[in-house]
Formats: C-alpha cells, structure tokens, sequence
C-alpha cells in the first residue's frame, strides 16, 4: 500500500512539475542576458574600432602624404552615411521578410527607420536586445563599402565616391545579407558564413577589383623608369594593423551572440589564423625579397583574418591553421607577382586580400568544417566525410562574386554618368588633400 502511494505521489509530482520545468527552460532563451548583452555591446565598440581609427590608419599609411586626408575622411564620412542608412532602411531589406518568393531576394521594409522595435524587445531566438543586434550589424554595413576605398585610393573624386558607396550599400551590401544572413536563398541552400565571408570580404574585393580596373591606374603606378609608389606613414600601418587584429576579435567572436563556448573557440581561431598568414607571407618575403618586411607582416596578418572570417565558427585548430597559410601565401603572390603582371591598379591591394582571402576562407569551410565546432548533427567538411558542404560554398561564393561584380559595374557606370567618379590628372598631380578638400596633412 504504501508502495502504490509512493508511487502515484511520484507521477503527480512530475505531472505538475514537468510542464513547468519545460516552460521555465523554454522561456530561458527569451530572457535577457547581461552577459551576452555586455558581450556583444564590447564587440559592436570593437567592430567600430576596426573602422575608424583601424582601417583609416591602416589605409591611411600606405597612400603618399598628399592623399593620407583623403583617405581618413573617407572612412571618416562613410562610418557617419552608413549608419544613418542602416537604420533608415537598410536594417529592415537586410532582416526582415518580405511577401512570398521574393523573401530569396531581398527582406521587407516592416522595420524602416527601426519601427517596431521597442528597447526592451529581444532579437528573435537570442538572449540581447534587437537594438543591440542593429548596431552590431550597423558595424558590418559600415566596414564592408570602408574596405572598397583600398582600390581607388589616391584617385577618386569624392562625390562620386559617396554617391557610389551609398548606393552600394542600397543596391549590394543589403540584398547580400539579407541572402546570406536574413533568410534570403544563400541560407536556404545551407551555406555557412560565420562573420562575412562573402558578405563582407567577397563582396567588397570582388567590387574593389571591378572599380580599379573601371577607374584606371594611377599616374605612374607600375611605369617602367617611375620610382614605385611607396607608403609614406609605416607606423600608421603598424597601429592600423594592431586595431584590426584586435577589433576582429569582436568582429568574429561576437557573431555568435552569446558570450559562451563558440565565442571562445572563434576568438582563438582568428589569432590562430593571423599568425600563420602573417608567419607565412614573412618567410615568402624573406625568401623571395631577401627582407622580412613590417608592410608584409601587416599585410600577412590581415589576410589571415580575412580568410578566417567565415570559417570561425564552424573550423577548429587544424583549419584555423591550414586556412591562414592559404592565405598568407596565396594573397602574398596575388600582391606581388600577380597583379603587377596583369597591370591592374588595386591601389591597396582591397582585391589581392579581402577579395582572395574571402574566397579562400569561404571555400575552405567545405573543407575544414567540424562538428566539434558546429556540433553533434552540425556541417562538416570534406576533411572529415561530407563533400556536400564544399559544393554549397563553391555555389555561395560564386554567387557572391557574380552579383558583386555586376552590380559594382552598374552603379559606377551610372554614377560616372552623373557627376564623374575619377579626380582629374591635375587633382591626382597635386593630391586630393588639396584638391577634394583644401587642406594639408603635414607642414
């Protein structure tokens, strides 16, 4: 009898309890955590930093010291346009669902100027606020048209040049996330990019080559007789590397959205992968050129972290590896040997690093991909038994460099039509310092 008591006080216990267990875990993913919360408000900063100072220093440095105000204000101006086109619609094309079969194509515009979103509404399945996830991928939206600015550097007018980003931005940047990132027909195929492979570093390569090979080479560039153009600022070079380096950490460690286990593993992955680039592009320097240059580690570690991106959160220690010397000696020849031979004027090599280093990164997932990243029924690479990955990133990333090179193509056309893109030799002779915007970096 009192076995039988026992017995139903057990199974009434647990018919009430059960249900509350189960709707206090479910409600769990709903709640707001401080730590993921505080996490990725670092991250976004730190996303911020690789912009301005990081990548206008880095920029910065290596044009000559009559462009070196050009460039800062280019980074400078597109961090403040950007924003303000991000959470007037872009937000909304790149994150939301539109009526139907066009949702493949492009979001919807239900959060234009960010209505509906209440400061206490939490991002969908994640433990942060919207808000927040808006200005993390605020960051993303800003960099992505930054990093276009290496191939013309030295030679645009600055109108065109902020007519063309903005429109980029519209007209590429957001339909490509939306794809990759908000549901759009990339996704849907199961294509893995962690933190912008394709959205960010495909993307802005593959239009950094179209623009170069539109605008033309800079006057004297790769003139047999001509003294090379050089970097006038190396220690810009080197501080712009190192706010890099670290900004990526956030850059990659915060797109999971949670401060736990992923973001760890992606953090050490990247350093992982910085250092073997920068490892290999120096001793490729050193053995070819006979001198390990600061320019070539710089150039080495932001490869690395470039090729990385995509695959940080699905790579373990092996790939991290293996994907940083692709890297650094694929884009090391891309710089030195390539494009001198086939006469293109990437002005900081946008292509030769962020185009070949994303493509690098974004196909090697299908590769290197490992469910002790990705998790128990996650993507994995060929490495480890599924050819399957690699055919969906092969068709992502050519995806990703086809429409970008179209649309590059389009929009500089128009805007060239408009109001010119290219400064005028006179400009380009004096510098566009004085030029674009009358004034002078250095007495």
């Amino acid at each position: 009898m009192r076995h039988k008591i026992l017995k139903y006080t057990v199974m009434l216990t647990a018919w009430f309890i059960l249900p509350v267990m189960v709707l206090a875990q479910e409600g769990e993913a709903h709640t707001l955590s401080n730590g993921d919360t505080a996490w990725i408000i670092v991250a976004t900063i730190l996303v911020m930093m690789m912009v301005i100072p990081g990548l206008a220093l880095f920029y910065g440095g290596l044009v000559r010291r009559k462009n070196v105000l050009s460039v800062l204000m280019q980074c400078l101006i597109l961090t403040a346009v950007i924003i303000i086109e991000w959470v007037t619609v872009g937000y909304s094309l790149a994150f939301t669902s539109s009526e139907g079969d066009l949702n493949i194509l492009i979001g919807g515009f239900d959060k234009i100027f960010l209505h509906n979103i209440g400061i206490n509404d939490l991002l969908e399945g994640y433990t942060i606020p919207e808000l927040l996830f808006v200005s993390f991928q605020g960051m993303f939206a800003v960099i992505t048209p930054a990093l276009i600015v290496g191939a013309f550097a030295e030679r645009i007018k600055f109108g065109g040049f902020l007519l063309f980003s903005l429109l980029w931005a519209l007209l590429v940047y957001n339909p490509l996330a939306h794809w990759v990132w908000g549901g759009g027909w990339i996704a849907a195929m199961g294509a893995i990019d962690f933190a912008g492979g394709t959205v960010v570093h495909v993307n802005a390569g593959i239009s950094a080559l179209v623009m170069a090979i539109l605008l033309g080479r800079r006057k004297g560039w790769n003139v047999k007789g001509v003294p090379p153009i050089t970097p006038h600022n190396v220690p810009f070079v080197v501080i712009g590397t190192a706010l890099l380096w670290l900004g990526w950490l956030g850059f990659n460690g915060g797109s999971g959205l949670a401060a736990d286990g992923l973001a760890a593993s992606a953090i050490l992955i990247t350093n992982i992968a910085a250092s073997a680039a920068a490892l290999t592009w120096v001793i490729l320097d050193w053995v070819i050129n006979k001198k390990p240059t600061v320019i070539g580690f710089c150039t080495g570690v932001v490869a690395g972290l470039v090729a990385i991106t995509p695959a940080a959160g699905s790579s373990g220690v092996l790939g991290a590896c293996v994907i940083g010397a692709a890297a650094g000696s694929i884009c090391f020849f891309m710089v030195a040997h390539v494009k001198p031979r086939l006469d293109y004027d990437d002005s900081l090599d946008a292509f030769g690093v962020h185009g070949i280093g994303g493509v690098i990164g974004s196909l090697l997932i299908g590769v290197f991909a490992t469910q002790a990243i990705t998790g128990e029924g996650g993507a994995q690479g060929a490495l480890y038994g599924d050819w399957n990955q690699l055919w969906i990133q092969v068709i992502a990333t050519t995806g990703t460099v086809v429409f970008s090179a179209v649309m590059t193509w389009i929009i500089f056309r128009t805007v060239d039509a408009v109001v010119g893109i290219r400064a005028s030799r006179a400009s380009e002779s004096v510098g566009l310092d004085i030029s674009e915007h009358g004034e002078i970096a250095y007495e």
